[in-house]
């Protein structure tokens, strides 16, 4: 079958290339092949080409025609793997759980759970005013709705 030859293919390419992973891989109507990456350092032109040579050159399309294309997880994309959490610690991203909404800098990430860390103003506890605090928060991975980076211009 078809889709199983290209996701030997696929993961014979992606050990080519250790700091490259998958994000998603569909197959649609029509063999219609899709496979988006992300790598530890990013994704290059040159990295998405390599695998999809790799996919291609291997394939008849005599015995079955299909179209492929193989891109990189977009700078807005969401983030849906720890792997992607760990490549972005140093970066401000906007979070959601079912319960909250946060914005801060990541700071820490394994598999399970991310801390982020931002500055707010808050009511000083005694008198007027405000201060600025210091905030910290931990997130375990599985309650995340959506998570993004920010990014500046």
């Amino acid at each position: 079958m078809l889709k199983d030859k290209v996701e030997k293919l696929l993961q014979e390419a992606l050990a080519q290339k250790e700091s490259i992973f998958l994000i998603d891989f569909s197959f649609g109507s029509g063999n219609a092949i899709r496979i988006t990456l992300d790598g530890d350092q990013g994704v290059t032109l040159k990295d998405c080409m390599d695998v999809s040579r790799a996919i291609e050159h291997n394939l008849d399309r005599e015995e079955e025609d299909f179209s492929l294309e193989v891109a990189s997880a977009g700078a807005g994309s969401p983030i849906v793997m720890p792997r992607q959490y760990k490549k972005n610690i140093g970066r401000k991203l906007k979070v959601k759980t079912l319960t909250n909404s946060f914005e801060g800098n990541l700071t820490e990430a394994t598999d399970e759970k991310i801390t982020l860390e931002w500055k707010a103003r808050e009511p000083k506890p005694i008198g007027k005013g405000k201060i600025t605090v210091q905030k910290r928060e931990e997130i375990v991975i599985s309650e995340i709705e959506e998570a993004k980076v920010i990014l500046k211009f």
